[in-house]
């Protein structure tokens, strides 16, 4: 008796020989698993630059002058907002005036807001003086919101 127990006893494999049975055994089992349907393929021609994008634009719109109750991108203060390939994202904007008091404050804050984008790496803010900004920038809602009908 003593020798057939010793005989069905499995040998420990050497660490290496352990790790690929481990790593082996893992793959086996996620694929064999029935808990998660396979992602999706993403439509034909998706860029997900335009899903970020929005968000982008969601993140800007929490910006606002503080003499203004209207965010920036309804006051037209957004000029430009580009994204490259490696989703670093370039804004050209403006301030309703040059003497603006939040000259200093504001690009930084759209800076920030940006940044804290998922899948956004780098925000870089354009501060432009041309075009001049005028109320005629403003969106159909800024002017709604500021009674300028």
């Amino acid at each position: 008796m003593p020798d057939e127990a010793l005989t069905q006893r499995p040998i420990a494999p050497n660490p290496a020989e352990a790790e690929a049975q481990l790593k082996a055994q893992a793959a086996t089992e996620a694929s064999e698993s029935k808990d998660f349907a396979p992602m999706p393929k993403p439509p034909e021609g998706y860029d997900p630059r335009e899903e970020i994008m929005d968000r982008v634009v969601a993140a800007i719109k929490t910006c606002y002058d503080p003499e203004i109750p209207v965010d920036i991108w309804e006051l037209g203060l957004i000029y430009r907002v580009d994204m490259d390939g490696q989703r670093n994202v370039e804004i050209d904007m403006t301030l309703t005036s040059p003497m603006c008091p939040v000259a200093g404050e504001l690009p930084e804050q759209v800076r920030q807001a940006v940044l804290g984008v998922e899948d956004v790496n780098e925000v870089k803010i354009e501060l432009v003086w041309e075009p001049p900004w005028h109320q005629g920038m403003m969106s159909e809602e800024a002017r709604l919101q500021l009674d300028m009908f």
